[in-house]
């Protein structure tokens, strides 16, 4: 009995051991992330092209997390329109995420195909992330470590400057024509 309660006690030092040794991984990762540029990532494509964002330095970026069976859905059209008046000025960078409710079940053709037939949408749109949890993308741990925010829901945008500063989080009620966004881009 006694070698089983060592065997235990060791078994769980070292479970202990293992998730500490983890999380100071994941940890440094983490402030790695949090000290690159918005600038330093390189991400897939809907249709599978590595898309490095140094071409959107100079320029305001708006990223937003998309999904086709949402409510906020129809705040594509409007995207499009901000990336049609303002695209001079702005990049519209849409991510599909499946995180509320499994509203974004779809495969890349399919996203692909829905946004164009349905909202004639032609600003960047890039392959499925996760957007908070465990699976969270890198690109938006670092939009949370800069913002303080992470999507509550579909359709959450956050708005960077040309210099990639963080300017605001904009939660899914915030249409993307709204003055609080526009305003900042004059």
């Amino acid at each position: 009995m006694k070698r089983f309660a060592v065997i235990i006690g060791i078994l769980l030092i070292g479970f202990f051991a293992i998730n500490m040794f983890t999380d100071l991984v994941i940890s440094q990762a983490s402030a790695h992330e949090a000290d690159a540029s918005i600038f330093d990532f390189k991400v897939k494509s809907l249709d599978g092209k590595e898309i490095d964002f140094a071409q959107y330095k100079g320029t305001y970026l708006l990223i937003v997390n998309t999904a086709s069976k949402c409510g906020f859905t129809p705040q594509y059209a409007d995207l499009e329109k901000l990336h049609e008046q303002f695209g001079d000025r702005v990049k519209v960078l849409g991510f599909p995420a499946n995180n509320f409710l499994w509203q974004e079940p779809g495969s890349s053709a399919e996203i692909a195909t829905f946004c164009e037939r349905n909202y004639g949408v032609k600003f960047q749109m890039f392959e499925k992330v996760s957007v908070k949890g465990r699976n969270q993308a890198p690109i938006y741990k670092w939009l949370a470590s800069k913002s303080g925010e992470t999507p509550s829901w579909n359709f959450c945008k956050y708005l960077i400057s040309p210099e990639g500063k963080m300017i605001g989080f904009y939660p899914s009620k915030v249409n993307p024509l709204d003055a609080k966004i526009v305003d900042a881009l004059k």
